[in-house]
């Protein structure tokens, strides 16, 4: 049937004429607007050097703090003191559990520490995976508890014995007792962000400490090593205890706990309407207790809205400590230039996972890298560079 007829036959039905179809919008492309990529690029650029910047200064914090402490503290001189261990490092001189080879014993001890470390992450990944919230905190608790009073108190009594300060032991208490709480409400509660780096900062520092006086020295260069290959493992293998633990976090869509992480922004906020922050937001303790008895309220209450998160980046504290035993051991060797060889090497190793990071854009260990440049500057440092330098100034040659 031709046009013409269909458009009679409409008209006798008393139906409207059919839209003439125009063949010039026919198959026409839509057009895409281009992404403005340098604009992209640069904010990348920037976010990753803000970020770096903010990674590097707590580091070196930590890492300073360590070696200050060692160079001013007697207890960590392990010629002069006698050498007591860790229980879980029985092959030692001291136990007289040996095998004859101090590079046996080590091996040995570093298998017992890894194994515990495995055990113990597995374990801290099964109660996140079945929300046992409340153990982990107070494991978590129980940690900083004995960090931030014992070892707090050991550390300050032994400053005052070095420089001969006249303090009471009621004085010594107040200021461990105030300096501990404060670090408890800062990490596992709430408070400035700084305040709560800064605790977290001192944390990493002492448990550091705590390796470098109570591992046996052969012992402490194989267990950074054996570390860093966990860490490759268990972040990076799809069955890895870290990446189960991230994933499961992403896939909740909560944060992990503040006292195992270093964030280098503000995590969560709850603010008012008016954008007026009141609190700050724990997603694994995020149920509220808004109900109130009685009559109700003659005005609405002002609605609650949550502030996106801030990008930054996460370190773990285990990361902290591990650069900071490298350091501290290099500094019981009295040798600054082997001392600001691993400083430089481990910064360096960091640089080279961030910007790994910032290429493939997924969890990434910070340790492997980090840790074995600073062995191989320790070693060149100290069994290359120091021998020569020491030959040159007794011969008196200058370059």
């Amino acid at each position: 049937m031709s046009s013409v007829a269909v458009e009679a036959e409409r008209h006798e039905n008393g139906e409207p004429p059919a839209p003439e179809e125009n063949p010039s919008n026919q198959n026409i492309p839509e057009v895409v607007e281009p992404e403005d990529d340098d604009a992209e690029e640069q904010e990348m650029l920037k976010y990753g050097a803000k970020h770096v910047m903010m990674l590097i200064v707590p580091v070196s914090l930590c890492m300073i703090l360590v070696i200050f402490t060692i160079r001013i503290i007697t207890m960590y001189d392990q010629v002069s003191q006698p050498q007591v261990y860790l229980v879980y490092t029985p092959f030692n001189e001291q136990t007289k559990k040996t095998t004859g080879s101090p590079i046996s014993d080590a091996v040995l001890n570093m298998l017992i520490v890894l194994g515990l470390v495995i055990v113990m992450t597995c374990v801290l990944v099964l109660l996140y995976k079945y929300r046992c919230y409340k153990i982990i905190e107070g494991w978590l608790f129980l940690s900083s508890l004995i960090l931030l009073f014992m070892f707090t108190g050991l550390n300050l009594h032994e400053i005052v014995m070095r420089f001969n300060f006249a303090m009471d032991y009621i004085t010594i208490s107040l200021v461990v007792w105030n300096f501990g709480v404060m670090g408890i409400i800062s990490v596992h509660w709430k408070g400035p962000l700084i305040l709560q780096q800064g605790y977290l900062l001192i944390i990493s520092a002492m448990m550091a400490l705590v390796f470098i006086k109570y591992l046996p020295e052969w012992t402490l260069w194989f267990i950074l090593g054996g570390i860093a290959v966990y860490d490759l493992f268990a972040v990076l293998c799809p069955k890895g205890p870290l990446r189960i633990l991230v994933e499961t976090a992403e896939e909740r869509n909560e944060q992990i706990f503040p006292s195992l992480i270093y964030s280098s922004t503000v995590m969560w906020t709850v603010t008012m309407a008016e954008g007026e922050p009141v609190s700050s937001y724990n997603p694994l303790n995020s149920s509220s207790s808004s109900s109130a008895q009685g009559s109700p309220p003659t005005r609405p209450l002002p609605e609650m809205e949550q502030e996106p998160e801030e990008q930054g980046v996460k370190l773990g504290l285990g990361d902290f400590i591990f650069y900071s035993v490298l350091v501290g051991k290099a500094a019981t060797a009295d040798d600054w230039n082997t001392v600001m060889a691993c400083f430089v090497a481990i910064l360096i190793g960091l640089c080279l996972t961030l910007l790994i990071l910032a290429i493939v854009k997924k969890a990434l260990p910070a340790l492997p890298i980090s840790i074995f440049v600073g062995i191989i500057f320790y070693v060149c440092t100290r069994w290359c560079i120091k021998p020569m330098c020491d030959q040159m100034a007794i011969s008196q040659v200058y370059v």
